[in-house]
C-alpha cells in the first residue's frame, strides 16, 4: 500500500511525478488517515505500507498514522525527501517504523541539487546521518536520468559513508512534471537501454559489496524472459488523498484507476480501467509502456523490439 497522505511538498524537483489535477491538493485528516490504513490491513497477508507525499513529514499526523499501521500488523516505510519536518526524528522510536527513505539524485551538491533544489543535498544527508546515528534503518532512492546516470558510480563511497542499509535505484518515467515537460526535453532526459545496461548493474553489484542491499527495476527483459504485469500476479495499491486508488503507477497521470474509496469502502469501478489492459499482450511488453512511454522502444528492420519492456514493478534486488 503506497499511500499518500498528502500532495504538498516544499521542494519542486524535476522528475516529481504528483499530478494534482488528477491526485488532487489536499491532506487527509487524522481520523480519515486512521480509516484509510485500517481498510487495507488485512492480517492473513504480509502488507508493507509506504507513507508518501509529497512530503510525508509535512503532515501534522504522521506518527499517528504509523502508530495505526504499527497496531494493524504493517511493515511500515516513510519516504522523506529529507527535510523531516514537525521534529519528526524527536517524535518517532525504531520500533514504529521498519525502515525510512531518504531521496538523492547525485553523489554531491553539484548533481543532485540542480534536480531536487539549493540545499536539498547538505540537508538530506545530514539528517540522514542523524536517523541512521538514532539506530533507524535507513535506505537511500536514487532516480536515474539522463542528468545524473554518469555519475551513478560515485554514489559507492557516498553509500558506504552514510551507513544505509538499502540503495534503491529508479529509472525516471514521464509522468507528473516529467510529462508535462515539452517533447525535446521529454526525450533529453531519458537514459539509453544500452547506458542503463552498462552501467546500472554494475554499480548495483558494487554497492551490494558493501554489504548493502540494492534493488533496481529490471526495465529490460532479457530474451528468454517471461512478462508479467503486477497488476496481474500481485496487489498494489497506490493510494491519493482524493481517493483515486490505482494498480499501476504509470496510470496516475489519467483518470483511469481500479478503485475509489468512497465513504471508507474501497469501491471497484466500471468502465475502461487500468485493468482493461493488464491482459493485452504485446511484443514490447509492458502495454503501458508503449501507450505513454513509445521512444523508450526501438526496433530492428523487421518490426521485432530490440528490448522487451518489463514491469516496472518487476525488481532485481541483490
Amino acid at each position: 500500500m503506497f499511500l499518500h497522505i498528502l500532495t504538498g511538498c516544499n521542494l519542486s524537483c524535476s522528475h516529481c511525478y504528483i499530478n494534482t489535477e488528477q491526485h488532487g491538493t489536499n491532506m487527509l485528516e487524522k481520523q480519515q488517515m486512521e480509516d484509510w490504513i485500517r481498510l487495507f490491513a488485512d492480517t492473513k497477508k504480509r502488507t508493507n505500507i509506504i507513507f508518501l507525499g509529497g512530503e510525508p513529514t509535512m503532515h501534522p499526523d504522521l506518527v499517528h498514522g504509523l502508530n495505526v499501521a504499527r497496531q494493524c500488523g504493517y511493515d511500515i516505510t516513510v519516504d522523506t525527501n529529507g527535510y523531516l519536518f514537525h521534529d519528526f526524528l524527536e517524535r518517532v522510536s525504531v520500533d514504529m517504523l521498519d525502515y525510512l527513505s531518504f531521496s538523492l539524485d547525485g553523489p554531491d551538491p553539484e548533481i543532485n541539487d540542480p534536480i531536487r533544489g539549493e540545499g536539498v543535498f547538505e540537508t538530506c544527508t545530514g539528517n540522514l546521518k542523524k536517523a541512521v546515528a538514532r539506530g533507524f534503518n535507513t535506505s537511500l532512492i536514487y532516480t536515474v536520468s539522463s542528468r545524473n546516470i554518469d555519475h551513478l558510480h560515485r554514489m559507492v563511497p557516498l553509500l558506504d559513508s552514510l551507513g544505509v542499509k538499502t540503495f534503491f535505484i529508479q529509472v525516471i518515467g514521464l509522468r507528473g512534471r516529467s510529462a508535462q515537460a515539452g517533447d525535446d526535453d521529454k526525450t533529453a532526459v531519458q537514459v539509453d537501454p544500452q547506458r542503463w545496461l552498462e552501467v546500472v548493474p554494475d554499480v548495483a553489484a558494487r554497492v551490494s559489496e558493501l554489504g548493502i542491499e540494492v534493488v533496481y527495476p529490471k526495465v529490460f527483459l532479457d530474451g528468454d524472459e517471461q512478462f508479467e504485469c503486477a497488476g496481474n500476479v500481485a496487489e498494489n495499491f497506490f493510494v491519493f488523498p482524493n481517493g483515486r486508488v490505482y494498480q499501476c503507477p504509470l496510470c496516475e497521470d489519467y483518470p483511469v484507476h481500479s478503485f475509489e474509496i468512497i465513504d471508507n469502502r474501497l469501491v471497484k469501478r466500471l468502465g475502461l480501467t487500468e485493468e482493461n489492459l493488464f491482459s493485452l499482450d504485446i511484443a514490447e511488453g509492458c502495454v503501458m509502456n508503449k501507450l505513454l512511454q513509445p521512444e523508450t522502444i526501438s526496433y530492428d528492420n523487421q518490426g521485432v523490439p530490440h528490448h522487451r519492456i518489463s514491469c516496472c514493478l518487476v525488481k532485481n534486488r541483490i
